[in-house]
């Protein structure tokens, strides 16, 4: 019995600090979440409609007051149409979190190829977009181009944007390996603060890095400049090497992964 009473005294005492880790835990994953969409907006709405109620009920201004009760059903339906994209957005995000998932981690041998070819690209100031999908499917966006499942090289990467195709122009869709589509077509950034001296490159870049958890590499076309777009932001002109720890990390390759794959590589060459 006093056992039991030591572990219920025990019990009362971790549990706060307990309840206050998972409340805070949920809290940064809820503000990462908000910080990778445009949920900003919603937030401010909620405020400004909250600031009239609590206006309406400290000053007991009952016809106000019973005016937005009345109201409040439209209010809801209005707020769900007014802000579907962003709410979308949310709803992917958490669909897309980690923390949701089993990480399965799966080796990765084309980085080094891609940015191989970014950065010749880059010296030859021709465009480049090269899309690599993570978890999220991205059926409809390949379907707007043309189907390749072709093996990637930084050879073929360099034709299809190098020369004047008729894929030059859109994106590489690449997973495993594979670059599965080429000539596929991105949705445009919907951010109204996006610099003027974007192109419709890094504005579709943008775009899918804001509604999937794809990483898109780019090249400008204008400056050479080496980019890549993911959770809803841009990093502008990278250096090669930034590239590719970046895309490493991203596409979760470990150290001992990128070894044993360097070894097999070598070891065909000799071959």
């Amino acid at each position: 019995m006093n056992a039991f009473n030591g572990l219920l005294t025990v019990w009362n005492f971790i549990r706060p600090v307990i309840d206050v880790g998972i409340m805070t835990f949920l809290l940064y994953k809820a503000y990462q979440i908000i910080v990778k969409t445009n949920a900003m907006l919603i937030i401010k709405a909620g405020i400004v409609v909250a600031l009239f109620y609590a206006f309406a009920f400290l000053l007991k201004l009952s016809t106000l007051f019973w005016l937005l009760n009345k109201l409040a059903p439209g209010f809801a339906i209005a707020f769900a149409i007014v802000f579907q994209p962003e709410l979308r957005k949310v709803f992917l995000k958490i669909g897309q979190n980690d923390f949701f998932s089993i990480r399965n981690r799966t080796r990765h041998t084309y980085v080094d190829t891609a940015v191989v070819a970014a950065e010749t690209l880059s010296k030859l100031k021709k465009g480049m977009l090269v899309v690599f999908v993570r978890h999220t499917r991205l059926d409809d966006i390949m379907d707007t181009g043309t189907k390749l499942n072709a093996d990637i090289s930084s050879a073929l990467l360099v034709t299809i944007f190098g020369h004047e195709t008729p894929l030059h122009d859109a994106a590489c869709i690449v997973q495993n390996g594979k670059i599965l589509a080429a000539g596929c077509f991105l949705p445009l950034s919907e951010q109204y603060d996006i610099k003027k001296t974007f192109g419709t490159r890094h504005r579709a870049a943008l775009g899918l890095a804001e509604t999937t958890d794809a990483v898109v590499l780019v090249v400008s076309e204008e400056s050479g400049a080496i980019s890549l777009a993911y959770d809803s932001k841009l990093h502008y002109d990278l250096k090669p090497a930034q590239v590719t720890k970046m895309l490493e990390n991203l596409l979760e390759i470990t150290a001992n992964q990128k070894t044993i794959e360097d070894t097999i590589d070598e070891s065909k060459a000799t071959v």
